[in-house]
């Protein structure tokens, strides 16, 4: 990863009307980020304990906008039944956590759903042996699923549609589920196509287990926010977009520098705070998305680094491309 070194931070005056999530980040000097309790690829410690994965680097580049240092996080690790009380509760700025967007969680939980930053569909994964090509082949069998999940919902609906019956196994901790299956406690596990991946690349005999081609949701990912507070939610959502953008403008963290220095492209001198517009409109720092680029890339090398065909997730970008390359992956204009 391209690190920020602690020497890029900047000294922030917190404006007056500055939203209370951004001002209690700014004076405890630190973001407490949701991030699940441990998924490869997505937030998962490593051997010394460091948080790696697309989440927990998202986590990042809001520490770095808010407060010109990725590493002032403070990771909490949630499960999926935990996740939106602590944010509700203020244990959490914002949860980066694998969480689908969807119309009930916008609409009834006192949370705002801000962007997609992933775009992903349920699936399931068998045993090899079981010689299951189709979901309809998966009839009475034992599914393991994590409560609280629009998985279970997906799952319960998909087999009450095609009159097929399953006996759910509910755990809260996607590992017990992965454990599950490869003890045989479990036929399938069901969960969105990234996370099956995810957990496939850590077993002990990965090629014994197959995730199912098929899609059946639409699952996107995005960071949620409490409600009440508009401006934290622009910090969130224009964070992830500046991202996006990046990728689109050719700004990577290598050259981010060099870029804001001496590109003349007006678009390239907004994002990177050599013109204070954006910043000025987030209350930011101008600097706020060339920090957040340098500490963790754009958006393609982010996916690359932590999801994509050379890691053991081993995923292609698919709908998670540009716009401009086929993708879903599309930054409104930041002007």
């Amino acid at each position: 990863m391209a690190a920020v070194a602690a020497g890029l931070g900047i000294a922030f005056s917190a404006p007056a009307m500055a939203g209370a999530t951004l001002d209690g980040v700014r004076s405890r000097g630190v973001l407490a980020c949701g991030v699940n309790v441990g998924v490869a690829g997505f937030s998962l410690p490593d051997s010394q304990g460091v948080w790696r994965g697309m989440d927990a680097d998202l986590c990042r580049a809001v520490a770095a906008a808010v407060l010109g240092d990725p590493n002032k996080v403070r990771f909490v690790p949630l499960t999926a039944v935990q996740r939106f009380t602590a944010l509700q509760s203020g244990e959490i700025d914002v949860l980066i956590r694998q969480t689908t967007l969807s119309m009930t969680r916008d609409t009834t939980l006192g949370l705002r759903l801000t962007i997609a930053n992933l775009y992903d569909g349920h699936g399931f994964m068998v045993r090899r042996d079981a010689n299951i090509t189709n979901p309809r082949e998966m009839d009475g069998m034992t599914i393991c699923l994590s409560p609280g999940t629009t998985n279970e919902l997906v799952t319960t609906d998909y087999f009450r549609t095609n009159n097929l019956s399953f006996t759910p196994v509910l755990q809260e901790r996607m590992q017990d589920n992965a454990a599950s299956l490869q003890a045989g406690r479990c036929d399938a596990i069901g969960t969105d196509a990234t996370q099956l991946a995810a957990l496939r690349s850590q077993f002990t005999n990965p090629n014994d287990y197959v995730i199912l081609p098929e899609r059946f949701s639409k699952e996107p990912y995005g960071p949620v926010v409490r409600r009440d507070d508009q401006e934290w939610f622009d910090v969130i959502r224009w964070t992830i977009s500046a991202l996006i953008n990046a990728e689109e403008l050719g700004v990577t963290a290598a050259n981010a520098e060099e870029m804001r220095r001496t590109s003349t492209n007006p678009e390239v001198r907004r994002l990177l705070g050599a013109d204070p517009l954006l910043g000025n409109a987030l209350k930011l720092d101008p600097a706020w998305a060339y920090n957040a680029i340098r500490a963790i890339g754009n958006y393609g090398e982010l996916f690359e680094r932590t999801l994509g065909p050379n890691t053991p997730i081993g995923l292609d970008r698919g709908l998670n491309r540009l716009w401009t390359n086929g993708g879903l992956m599309y930054s409104w204009p930041m002007r």
